[in-house]
């Protein structure tokens, strides 16, 4: 499959598979916790990041804090979208109720997949993420669905990254959600519970 992963499967028929993207220094089992705070009914499916950031696990290069290597992005996008692709075939899942759910570095990376490759997910739950890249053409998110979460406070990802890539994806056509936490680039219970309602209300 070309991913080192988890994949757990739901006892209910036609339910959602959730992707779980970690961040930088995680590890295919980070989020499995958090995936089950959000929903308990959900298959999931959870890789690991291929690129190593001196021994981190990452799912694409950066030249600094904040600084992505695009190039490499792209590439590494790709490579996830058919990975997704892989995975439903292997495990049987719907591909047209896949969402994701990124942590910082795996945020942008989901935020990158919506952008470039939109076809492999329904909606995006995104904590801390950052503006990954410009496409050359501005997709038809129109039948999207995004959650993205800031911390006011955070120091890795400033405020306005945060809202730059909300505006892109307004730009796009998607529903867009945004969440404000009191904190810096730690997840709070708080942020957990209102994605998890938001979920609940999209899954309608």
């Amino acid at each position: 499959m070309g991913f080192i992963h988890n994949f757990l499967d739901s006892n209910e028929r036609n339910t959602m598979t959730l992707l779980l993207l970690h961040g930088t220094g995680g590890t295919e089992d980070d989020l499995i916790q958090l995936g089950r705070e959000i929903s308990r009914s959900a298959a999931i499916l959870s890789p690991r990041g291929k690129v190593l950031e001196n021994g981190a696990p990452r799912f694409f290069r950066r030249l600094a804090e904040g600084v992505f290597d695009v190039e490499d992005l792209k590439f590494r996008t790709d490579e996830l979208a058919d990975f997704v692709e892989k995975a439903s075939k292997l495990y049987s899942f719907d591909l047209r109720n896949v969402v994701a759910i990124g942590y910082s570095n795996g945020a942008n990376i989901a935020a990158s997949i919506l952008l470039l490759r939109p076809e492999v997910l329904s909606a995006a739950i995104l904590f801390r993420p950052m503006v990954p890249l410009i496409p050359d053409t501005i997709p038809d998110l129109s039948k999207k669905s995004i959650f993205v979460s800031g911390g006011s406070r955070d120091p890795i990802v400033p405020k306005g990254e945060t809202e730059r890539l909300a505006d892109l994806f307004k730009e796009s056509s998607a529903k867009v959600f945004v969440y404000w936490e009191d904190s810096g680039h730690e997840l709070g219970m708080r942020e957990i519970t209102e994605a998890r309602k938001w979920l609940s209300y999209i899954s309608k």
